[in-house]
This record gives C-alpha cells, structure tokens and sequence, in this order.
C-alpha cells in the first residue's frame, strides 16, 4: 500500500465548529508510504478516533478514507483483516492487550499471524527495552509503561506500509522512550514504511517530513 487519503473525512459527532482550524477533518490529505507524519492537537479533538478509522475499526465518520484509491468503507471483513495484518500497524492509547497472558504470549499472538519475526529477534526486543525478565509474566501484573512497551514489541512484529502510535510513550522513563524511538525509527527504514505519530505537543525524537494540526 503507497498512499492513504481522507477526502473531506469528519467524526459522526463533531460539529463544523468543533473541526474548524483542523489541517485533516473535512480537508483532502494524503499520507503517502516512506514519509513520517507528527499529527498534534489538544485533547479531544479525536485523534484516537482518526487512527480507529484508518485501523477500519469504526466507520462512523462522512467523507472517504482510502486505500490506494481503494474505500475503506466498501471493505469486507476478509479485506479489514489483510490490512491489520500486512499494512497497517497500530499502538493503541489503551494497549488492548490481553491481562490473562503473558507478555511474550500477547506479542506472539500478533507474530503468529504474520510470521515476521523469529523468536530470537522478539526476545532481543525485550531485552533492547529492558524487559526481558517479564517475558513469561501475565500482563496483569506489569506497570502501565511495561504494557506500553510490550505493546510496543507487538507492533512491529507485523509487516507494514503504516504505523500508527497514538501516544506511544506517555508512560516512559527518558531512557526507555528513547529506546523505544530507535527500534521504531529501525523498523521504519527497514520496511520503508510511513510512521504517523499522535500526539498533544511533545514531537518525540523522530525526523518528520510533515507536522499537521488535528
């Protein structure tokens, strides 16, 4: 997948004014693959929604989001499926892991999908972020910045054209987020792929070829 464009998108429960000053509801914008993107707002003017719908999990907006030209509204639920799988990845604000598994065994749930990475690379990304020893640790009884590392890990154990991180690194130390920086950036350049980063301000320690008001 090269390019990812909103045609005059808005959510269903934003009115004109709520979405007035925004660079991206109810404008055309195109994201193209290979390009990184910082997409910043204040609060509440629905940038987990924009990602849940390039993810395809609502609909619940007019306008158009395409898919190489192709309407992510028209897809069926075999074509939603081969997206998430091979072309778009996303970190969730609320992780949307799994409690009573552990922290290697949500990460595989991904990768068995997709075959993409081996064991050995996914135990080294644990170590890479400092959490190898919770490997084998239900996900109840990790730190809410040990969840969003994991969910992390599990991101990139993906094939993709696009990532998406709705606020990836609120819960991390200087140290960690800035680990967690340089496996993405790694990661990007390897698959050649577009990173959109969410954000409320901090520009987090990518080189952006856009930065777009929401």
């Amino acid at each position: 997948m090269k390019t990812i464009k909103l045609n005059t998108v808005k959510p269903n429960i934003f009115s004109e004014s709520d979405v007035s000053g925004s660079e991206i509801w109810r404008k055309n914008t195109c994201f193209e693959k290979g390009n990184t993107y910082l997409i910043f707002s204040e609060s509440g003017k629905g940038k987990s929604s924009l990602f849940d719908f390039i993810y395809c999990k609502r609909n619940d907006y007019s306008g158009e989001i395409l898919f190489d030209e192709k309407n992510a509204k028209e897809f069926n639920s075999v074509q939603k499926k081969q997206l998430r799988s091979n072309h778009i990845s996303l970190v969730f604000q609320g992780f949307r892991l799994f409690s009573e598994l552990t922290a290697m065994e949500n990460v595989e749930i991904k990768n068995r999908l997709t075959n993409c990475k081996t064991k050995k690379q996914i135990v080294e990304m644990f170590e890479q972020m400092d959490i190898s020893a919770k490997i084998n640790t239900p996900l109840s009884l990790l730190s809410f910045g040990q969840k969003q590392r994991v969910a992390i890990i599990r991101s990139l154990c993906q094939p993709f054209d696009f990532l998406l991180l709705d606020e990836a690194f609120s819960h991390l130390d200087e140290t960690n987020y800035s680990i967690a920086c340089h496996l993405i950036a790694d990661e990007i350049k390897n698959q050649n792929a577009a990173l959109l980063v969410a954000s409320l301000g901090e520009q987090y320690k990518f080189n952006y070829n856009y930065k777009i008001l929401l």
